[in-house]
């Protein structure tokens, strides 16, 4: 286990005595056999992880010479996941979305994803699949990792799903009946990501009325009734919505 004390010995039958030699044998970056020390002991006083490998030790005199070989695999909980989403780039609502947590752990993880505190997934893969993403699924995830030896979370990765408007909603200010000359509110709200741009519209005229979330009419006139609709867009869209003013 990672952090533990270790001593390995060697001892061999020989006279007159042997001599004791400790290597390791390396592959990264290049196999290698690395000289540690003299001396029938190999000590460890905290293991790690990366003391994990293949190591031989030499016996020898004058008379002759001879080694053995040990494997030491170092047990370890997680270290901190490291967590990603594909693509990189701006999630589009409908698209393809795959969250992947990796963790550095012996024996191997297993995962957990979850949502705020919400648990969505275990397996040992680490990787969670929206195969058509929504506005709905806009938050921030994590993961767990976790073995026989310990468990860690991962920080938190935000995921940000754009989406055009969806259908605006209308109203006018005040609610009762409208008296000439008094002063009207029309208002147009719409749920979108990136936020909505808003044009409002009389029904049969080709130019905008005005821009914005409220269209006000400061003096309401009898040639100011009609159909208004109001569009909400930004870059992923459009929709429109239509109000009666009598």
């Amino acid at each position: 286990m990672e952090g533990s004390s270790v001593n390995v010995t060697c001892s061999s039958d020989a006279n007159p005595a042997a001599n004791y030699t400790w290597y390791k044998n390396n592959l990264v970056p290049n196999p290698a056999l690395e000289h540690l020390n003299e001396g029938p002991q190999l000590v460890f006083s905290s293991i790690q992880s990366s003391d994990s490998g293949q190591y031989y030790c030499t016996a020898e005199n004058l008379l002759g010479r001879t080694s053995a070989n040990i494997s030491i695999n170092v047990k370890y909980g997680p270290k901190l996941p490291s967590v990603s989403v594909s693509p990189s780039a701006e999630i589009v609502e409908g698209s393809s979305v795959t969250l992947t947590c990796s963790s550095d752990a012996n024996p191997a993880a297993n995962y957990t994803w979850y949502k705020e505190n919400q648990t969505l997934l275990q397996e040992p893969e680490g990787r969670y699949h929206f195969s058509s993403i929504s506005s709905k699924d806009r938050g921030n995830y994590h993961c767990k990792s976790e073995n026989q030896h310990g468990l860690i979370n991962s920080s938190s990765l935000s995921i940000d799903v754009q989406y055009g408007p969806k259908l605006p909603s209308v109203s006018v200010s005040p609610s009762a009946e409208i008296v000439e000359g008094s002063s009207v509110n029309l208002t147009c709200s719409s749920d979108a990501n990136p936020a909505a741009n808003y044009t409002w519209y009389k029904e049969n005229e080709d130019s905008p009325k005005a821009s914005g979330q409220i269209f006000t009419i400061t003096d309401f006139r009898a040639e100011h009734s009609g159909n208004y609709y109001c569009e909400a867009q930004n870059r992923r869209g459009s929709q429109n919505s239509t109000l009666h003013l009598m």
